[in-house]
């Protein structure tokens, strides 16, 4: 039986235009592009699973960010796993799965020092862009190294239904927090993390102001607070911090659209209860990646963290799938499936 032929073109999808405020169809468009021959130490990548994120709204401006804007005319990228067709690169064979940077398209030339082999057999493919991903690490990351979870802790998640939220609440638990408090965008959600996260208490934002709702949930205040949105959320939260509490900034999913950002009033609560407010970049921590496999994995694997996936299916449906995301649409890790 003879080897099936390479694929020389595919398709892509590419910024038409920057957006303002929230983006819209438009503003992207799906293009055949050529695939390359590959060179030494890369591989050719048939994409099977694409992550779509809030951060990508960041990378559509020109704005000064940690990581460079998509370029206007060019294809994006972001994570995906896909099967090699094809190796250049030592340590890589066709067939092996691979995680990779070079997704929102269907084929993909990687440099193999990018990718990184994961093994379909252990876990569905798909968690490896999600609770096994970076989202998953984004998680683990701040609570351990930033957030330092102490025995008892109150701990406070905005978006606690989005992929990295609903992991956070469930790792801050398994970590040794007291009472874990979520924020979400409605009431099927805000069930899901009270039946099935074991979050202790979770409100709808959208139900009244988010201090007056935090307050109930937390009568003697927080001692984290993980934020995910920003904007009214992290005014509240900052509101509520307890002596040497801890602010990780994870996102600011609330302001990403918009074009002036007001940050909140209170700041000096933060000098008054002596309190951290912390930052961080995943690729710059991950010598936690042995302990996050370890740990998550085993989490998992025992049924003691659970997770949910959005799955929207098609190349084509990809940016649909973005907006449904910033819409908060979606339920855990968005996924497209090719």
């Amino acid at each position: 039986m003879s080897e099936q032929p390479l694929p020389t073109t595919g398709r892509a999808w590419h910024l038409e235009n920057r957006p303002t405020g929230t983006p819209v169809p438009s503003d992207f468009a799906l293009r055949e592009v050529e695939i390359p021959a590959i060179d030494a130490g890369q591989l050719l990548v048939a994409n099977e699973y694409l992550s779509v994120d809030p951060y990508m709204r960041g990378r559509m401006s020109d704005k000064k960010s940690y990581i460079e804007p998509f370029e206007v005319g060019a294809p994006m990228d972001g994570t995906a796993v896909g099967r090699v067709l094809a190796s250049k690169a030592e340590g890589f064979a066709p067939g092996d799965y691979v995680t990779h940077f070079l997704g929102m398209r269907d084929y993909a030339v990687v440099d193999a020092q990018t990718a990184q082999k994961v093994d379909p057999n252990l876990a569905p493919l798909s968690t490896y862009l999600g609770v096994l991903g970076a989202t998953g690490l984004t998680a683990y990351i701040g609570l351990t190294r930033f957030a330092k979870i102490k025995e008892g802790d109150t701990v406070f998640v905005s978006g606690a239904a989005g992929a990295v939220g609903s992991a956070v609440g469930q790792i801050a638990k398994l970590q040794g927090a007291g009472r874990v408090i979520g924020s979400a965008g409605s009431d099927e959600k805000v069930k899901l993390l009270t039946e099935e996260y074991g979050y202790d208490a979770v409100f709808n934002y959208k139900s009244g102001p988010v201090a007056e709702q935090l307050a109930q949930a937390a009568p003697d205040g927080i001692d984290v607070y993980f934020d995910n949105v920003g904007g009214e959320h992290l005014e509240a939260a900052i509101g509520a911090l307890k002596l040497h509490a801890r602010i990780v900034l994870s996102g600011m999913v609330s302001q990403y659209n918009d074009e002036k950002v007001v940050g909140p009033r209170n700041l000096w609560n933060l000098a008054v209860t002596r309190s951290d407010l912390l930052t961080f970049m995943v690729t710059e921590e991950l010598d936690l990646m042995p302990d996050f496999v370890r740990d998550v994995g085993g989490w998992i694997g025992a049924g003691k963290l659970h997770f949910q996936e959005t799955v929207m299916e098609g190349l084509e449906n990809t940016m649909e799938a973005y907006l449904a995301l910033m819409r908060g649409e979606s339920v855990g890790k968005m996924i497209v499936k090719l």
